[in-house]
């Protein structure tokens, strides 16, 4: 039986966005599974708890059978292990992005040097989205319509108390 190619794509997805969404989708291209990996991290002040994040998820990957969403805690590394990944996904919008994942990335090759890291650019229609981007303008009242799907939006305006006409 063929080994099959697994890659992990890590992440808050606080939201999840349209640029989260294509990376995953781009990633299919390469791998025959994606486990999008949702961080339990106290650290951020997130808006969605980690549950409601991971129902989006699903809510907005359900159409693809090659992508499962999961959450874990502590080290990545040692949940890519545990999966029996050998890739990490990441996305990069600017060279700012690219500092901070490079480090990481290196951190995460010392530490598991069968793990490596694919770096992928973001398209160039979602290189300036950012989830806290969305959830400032979101919290404004502005429209985020081409930012996430429409279920992430519905829910977003219900954690700001935002009614639309």
């Amino acid at each position: 039986m063929p080994h099959s190619r697994i890659a992990i794509y890590p992440g808050s997805f606080d939201p999840v966005t349209y640029g989260h969404l294509d990376i995953i989708k781009r990633s299919l291209r390469i791998f025959d599974k994606v486990i999008v990996a949702v961080a339990r991290n106290s650290q951020k002040n997130s808006l969605f708890s980690i549950d409601e994040r991971v129902q989006l998820l699903q809510t907005v990957l359900k159409a693809e059978p090659r992508v499962s969403v999961d959450t874990f805690t502590g080290l990545l590394i040692d949940y890519v292990a545990a999966q029996k990944a050998h890739v990490v996904i990441r996305g990069l919008r600017a060279i700012s992005d690219f500092e901070y994942e490079f480090q990481i990335a290196q951190m995460n090759s010392t530490i598991g040097n069968e793990v490596e890291t694919l770096f992928m650019m973001t398209s160039v229609q979602y290189g300036y989205l950012s989830s806290s981007i969305v959830r400032e303008v979101c919290s404004l009242g502005a429209n985020v319509d081409s930012f996430v799907p429409p279920e992430v939006k519905a829910a977003m305006l219900d954690k700001y108390n935002i009614t639309t006409s």
